[in-house]
């Protein structure tokens, strides 16, 4: 069974489920409700509070136990299960400046663990991953629409997302790793300045979801300065970006952007609005990497 995930700072996402938090609570007893997946003895709950970033996802098992929760609700969603083990391709990604130095790692974090066992929602699973690939993100979502852009001379993938902000070029269809950085410059970054900002200015702590609210234009739960404040902290956040990019030599006036991830789908107004992109192109699929690594998989194992 192939299962794709991608493992954001901010967000799990995966192909047959609604993404969820990148956040866990361990216990050593049952917890009071939510769904529970228990393995070697200790019991997990998701949680909205995020584990801190990580450039490395192989320091602990958080990351393990949140693929889990990931397996656990793509084979639940396919009707997948069986009391006998159950057989997983994965596929995964890192962005694309980690790509080359992590990779072999990251496949080896899932893949070295043998038979494994855990529970969740009252069944026992058994679960053995025979096989791991990994992927450059931003070109994995950009592989979504390849047709789109394969003639294209020159392309930027912009790939916005929880922690950086991860940028490739792409050249007539191809990849090229020499021009692709990530940034850390994701919107989590952004959340912490508005908290700040607005903290210190109004005195009024916000959350990360009344943040989402008003950039979606929600905004009759706080003071209308705290509203403006947000936009124009958004505002001045994608105008920074677009400056690093600049420097780093990136030309947003020729050729295509091609905008991926969360946090283009949140600032898009702002991203259009900046008036330093030429010609803007926005995959808005928060699952598109995700759906790049199952496409990308079967196309290197099969070839198509």
């Amino acid at each position: 069974m192939l299962i794709s995930v991608d493992h954001g700072n901010k967000l799990i996402k995966v192909l047959h489920h609604a993404p969820f938090t990148s956040g866990l609570q361990e216990s050593d007893t049952p917890p009071f409700g939510g769904e529970t997946l228990k393995y070697q003895g200790k019991y997990y709950t998701l949680s909205e509070k995020r584990i801190p970033y990580h450039r490395d996802k192989t320091e602990d098992d958080r990351f393990w136990i949140l693929t889990l929760f990931a397996i656990a609700y793509e084979i639940e969603a396919v009707g997948g299960y069986s009391q006998n083990i159950i057989r997983i391709q994965l596929a995964v990604g890192l962005p694309p400046a980690h790509y080359g130095a992590q990779c072999e790692a990251f496949t080896t974090y899932f893949t070295n663990r043998g038979a494994v066992k855990f529970e969740f929602k009252g069944r026992t699973y058994s679960i053995y991953i025979e096989k791991a690939l990994c992927f450059p993100q931003s070109y994995a979502a950009a592989s979504t629409i390849l047709s789109s852009i394969r003639t294209i001379p020159k392309a930027l993938i912009l790939d916005l997302g929880g922690f950086t902000a991860d940028y490739l070029r792409i050249q007539n269809g191809a990849g090229d790793l020499s021009v692709c950085d990530s940034l850390e410059n994701g919107i989590i970054s952004f959340y912490n300045k508005v908290i700040s900002r607005i903290n210190s200015d109004q005195n009024i702590l916000l959350e990360e979801n009344e943040i989402d609210a008003i950039l979606e234009g929600k905004v009759g739960h706080v003071p209308p300065a705290v509203a403006d404040a947000v936009e124009q902290q958004a505002q001045d956040f994608i105008n920074d970006l677009f400056s690093t990019l600049r420097e780093r030599g990136l030309e947003l006036k020729s050729g295509v952007v091609v905008f991926v991830g969360g946090g283009s789908i949140r600032l898009r107004r702002q991203i259009e609005a900046s008036g330093k992109v030429g010609k803007a192109l926005f995959v808005d699929d928060i699952q598109a990497n995700a759906k790049g690594f199952e496409k990308l998989y079967q196309y290197t194992v099969n070839g198509r």
